[in-house]
């Protein structure tokens, strides 16, 4: 069977109408989670003024100073030690509108220095085609922060896309993580509303990618076999992950966006299949059923999945000192709680211990250089909380 045949088959199992988040919250296996109860919050929250449409943040390795993409286009940052507070010159023209916008941002922790200075900055964003196309793209540039309310990205060029730029404003999923080797990095690329790329390698949509620093496929991408196949793809058969995270043990996982239902925690495994379009533990928006994971065992069911939603933002898998009974765990922001989930790993399994409402939903969780979880709200007048231990 060719590989084109072989895609005819598969995709012969889908619905006609797939789902599609649109710009509602949802857009952004074996184990469907049933929600844990909402226990008292061991922490207390202090907010931090608000940011426009906070999408990503990362502290700059060795330094308390947090930085915030913004959505439309621009980029702040804060030392959460002492207040002080500015803005980033040198962005990326932005396609900004639904879904897209400026994305993530990543400092490499071997670059970890107690002074800002001068250091590599990675960045993700919706970039613009010919047409009425787009498409998720990784930049890597180099930051000086020179002014004390003030830095700048000088060099800043392109070293990845999704490939093609297609239509819509939906599920770029382009979130960055780094190996814990430091030498490779693996982005995120959603399969931007359109289903079907995500069972066809010759597309990198849909898919977990995994690259050197300066781009370039990494070795050893198992997918990158297949007759045809991008080379730079790590895993297949994504929706919209929007957290990509390595726990304590070197292992890969990824949190990402069902349709009407089926949220899914996933341990990432370099060259499977996790399914989407043709299984989900959730249904297409018009209410057409979609088969369940446990119809096709040839793909990799997710450890855990919702359904109802918790609309996931991003995640950390914790590692600090102020919430011990914490450690290990997956802390993930939600939309549909709104607030923090709590997720225990084990092995290929997980199981949900615990839901902390919050007053907004929340897009991303970052853990300080203390131990302390730093929160952004999603939308307009997104806060900025900072959570400690009562």
């Amino acid at each position: 069977m060719t590989r084109t045949q072989y895609l005819a088959a598969i995709l012969s199992t889908v619905p006609l109408a797939l789902a599609s988040c649109g710009t509602q919250a949802a857009g952004d296996s074996a184990v469907v989670a049933s929600p844990s109860a909402e226990v008292e919050r061991p922490f207390t929250v202090t907010e931090h003024g608000a940011f426009d449409e906070p999408w990503g943040a990362d502290f700059a390795p060795g330094t308390s100073v947090l930085f915030v993409t913004e959505k439309p286009g621009t980029m702040k940052f804060v030392d959460v030690a002492t207040g002080r507070s500015g803005s980033v010159s040198g962005l990326p023209k932005v396609d900004y509108g639904g879904q897209g916008g400026l994305g993530d941002v990543a400092f490499l922790p071997s670059e970890a220095a107690p002074a800002l200075g001068t250091r590599t900055i990675f960045l993700t964003w919706a970039e613009a085609g010919s047409g009425d196309t787009r498409g998720a793209a990784l930049g890597k540039g180099t930051l000086t922060c020179d002014q004390p309310n003030a830095c700048h990205i000088e060099g800043l060029t392109v070293i990845w896309r999704q490939v093609p730029k297609v239509t819509g404003r939906g599920h770029y999923s382009h979130r960055i993580a780094f190996a814990p080797d430091g030498k490779t990095m693996f982005v995120s690329s959603g399969e931007r509303q359109k289903g079907a790329p995500a069972q066809d390698a010759t597309t990198n949509l849909g898919k977990i990618v995994h690259l050197n620093l300066d781009g370039t496929p990494a070795a050893g991408n198992a997918l990158a076999k297949n007759d045809g196949a991008q080379p730079d793809i790590y895993s297949m058969g994504h929706r919209n992950v929007l957290g990509l995270q390595f726990d304590a043990s070197g292992q890969l996982w990824d949190l990402e966006h069902g349709p009407k239902g089926g949220d899914e925690l996933n341990r990432v495994v370099n060259g499977d299949n996790y399914g989407w379009p043709v299984v989900s533990d959730g249904d297409n928006y018009n209410g057409t059923p979609i088969p369940r994971h446990s119809t096709r065992p040839e793909f990799h069911a997710p450890a855990i999945s919702w359904n109802p939603v918790i609309a996931p933002g991003d995640f950390v898998f914790y590692s600090g000192k102020l919430f011990p009974q914490w450690k290990g765990d997956a802390v993930i922001a939600s939309f549909a709680v709104p607030g923090l989930v709590l997720v225990r790993t084990d092995g290929d399994s997980a199981r949900e211990v615990a839901r902390y409402p919050l007053d907004r939903r929340i897009r991303e969780v970052v853990e300080g250089p203390d131990g302390a979880l730093w929160l952004l709200e999603d939308g307009p007048e997104g806060h900025l909380l900072e959570l400690r231990p009562k």
